[in-house]
């Protein structure tokens, strides 16, 4: 239930690529408008994930999972039955509310339900629910636009959100056990014994903890939602003015204010939003940084694949999502696997995933220098984009698991929401600046030499990252925190 709602809001991210003009076609969208349809959800995701995943702390994780579930399902409906642009992109807005309402808690159920081997394992599955959902986007959005025309193909990559959430909703409704149950004077959400949880390995016992004055922190949430709303509006809205960049600043300026107020709002005796000692577990901060830094590279891959498959090869849409199908495949099956093993081997599963990210790169690389020259034909890169799905299911949830493993259970939720904001900053840094770098070296040369500069540029990224594993393997010894 889980992973069909984190699915439902991630595939949304890469399935509205393909369907950009299809959108144009339909309602006559600017290119304003279409900028907005990705930068919107995008913002709103990342603003309120933070918050949302403290929320889910103090109030229980199961209503604000079922709430997000709820925006974005009626969110969804509203997009496909949009009649302009406006109303489309306030649609998009809510649906990355509903988006950041999900993610959060379920990265906290996982950490509250499960233990040892088996929250690796159910890492595991989070893993090939991202991997998977991100590449066959792509492919789903591609056969729908085919199926229903270009004029309303759109329409159906927003309603086929609508049965999913239907099904997550029921679904929740009969696992999750009433919102409060209080036994002996203490108060326990989203656990206990309740439908689902009854004859489940002991693992998966929701932890009750003692009462404590715990609250929202609406200070340092408004703190942090828009200073991450200040950093990421440049990377989304560069071209618009060269004035937007002052936003950079200011974001950075309001991160170091919310530092400041989480330290005195905790030395006042309050709850903190974020529990800054957190990062004192090295754990946590190497796993913080080292995927910061691997989706500031990785996730311009697609980008990259989509714009030189389709403007520089000149094949379709639906071919252009074809071309990443086995990667989606491996990376599920991978992630499965390193779920399995991450308690035992630890970060060197996730070091062996980026070896093996690299080694798709680079052979992605040699596919477009031979394919320039009429030695290999572009769809090699069937095979080498596998190289780069296998390590991706290897990376993302083992180091998740491994991050969060030290992370107090009432601080899961909002710790989730601080890497996952991390990567969301990562995300659009790294488009932004990888794109700009493609296309400052497509207008002195071919799209073959673009791309392979901007394939060296991520190369880079992802090793840094491959130097963040390596350290933090040092900084224990080969041990593992499972």
């Amino acid at each position: 239930m889980l992973s069909l709602a984190l699915f439902m809001a991630l595939i949304d991210v890469s399935i509205v690529n393909v369907a950009l003009p299809s959108i144009r076609e339909g309602l006559g969208a600017s290119e304003s408008d279409l900028q907005w349809v990705l930068s919107g959800y995008a913002l709103t995701f990342g603003v309120i994930l933070v918050a949302a995943g403290r929320a889910g702390d103090i109030f229980g994780r199961a209503p604000l999972f079922m709430a997000g579930v709820v925006v974005f399902t009626g969110a969804s409906a509203w997009a496909g039955f949009a009649s302009d642009p406006l109303w489309l992109n306030i649609a998009r807005a809510l649906e990355g509310v509903g988006s950041g309402l999900i993610s959060p808690q379920v990265v906290g159920m996982i950490q509250q339900f499960f233990r040892g081997a088996e929250r690796g394992r159910a890492f595991g599955i989070f893993g090939s629910v991202v991997g998977v959902s991100v590449a066959i986007g792509p492919v789903l959005g591609g056969l729908l636009i085919h199926i229903f025309g270009v004029h309303n193909g759109w329409r159906w990559v927003f309603f086929v959100n609508l049965p999913v959430g239907v099904i997550a909703i029921t679904l929740a409704l009969m696992w999750f056990p009433r919102p409060l149950v209080i036994r002996h004077g203490r108060s326990a959400r989203d656990g206990g014994t309740g439908p689902g949880n009854t004859g489940r390995s002991s693992t998966m016992a929701a932890s009750r903890t003692a009462p404590r004055a715990r609250d929202l922190d609406p200070i340092g949430s408004a703190l942090i939602g828009v200073a991450v709303l200040a950093i990421l509006l440049p990377f989304m809205e560069s071209g618009r003015s060269v004035f937007i960049w002052l936003a950079l600043p200011f974001g950075l300026g309001l991160v170091a204010l919310w530092l400041y107020w989480e330290r005195r709002y905790q030395a006042r005796g309050h709850s903190p939003m974020v529990d800054l000692r957190v990062f004192r577990y090295s754990s946590f901060s190497n796993g913080t940084l080292l995927m910061g830094l691997y989706f500031l590279g990785v996730t311009s891959i697609w980008v990259l694949v989509a714009l030189y498959f389709q403007e520089g090869l000149g094949h379709s849409a639906l071919a252009s999502g074809m071309i990443g199908l086995p990667s989606a495949i491996l990376s599920g099956l991978s992630a499965l696997l390193a779920g399995r093993v991450v308690a035992k081997w630890g970060r060197k599963v996730v070091i062996a995933g980026i070896w093996v990210v690299l080694l798709g790169l680079v052979a992605c690389m040699l596919v477009v220098f031979l394919h320039s020259r009429g030695l290999a034909s572009e769809w090699w890169w069937l095979l080498t984009l596998a190289f780069v799905g296998l390590g991706q299911g290897s990376v993302i949830s083992p180091n998740q698991a491994l991050t969060l493993a030290e992370v107090p259970l009432e601080y899961a939720g909002s710790s989730g929401g601080i890497m996952q904001t991390i990567q969301r900053i990562g995300t659009s840094m790294g488009i932004a600046i990888i794109t700009a770098v493609t296309f400052a070296v497509l207008a002195a040369g071919g799209w073959a030499l673009a791309f392979t500069v901007g394939f060296a540029v991520i190369g880079v990224i992802v090793a840094l990252a491959l130097v963040v594993g390596y350290v933090d393997l040092h900084q224990r010894h080969g041990t593992t925190l499972l």
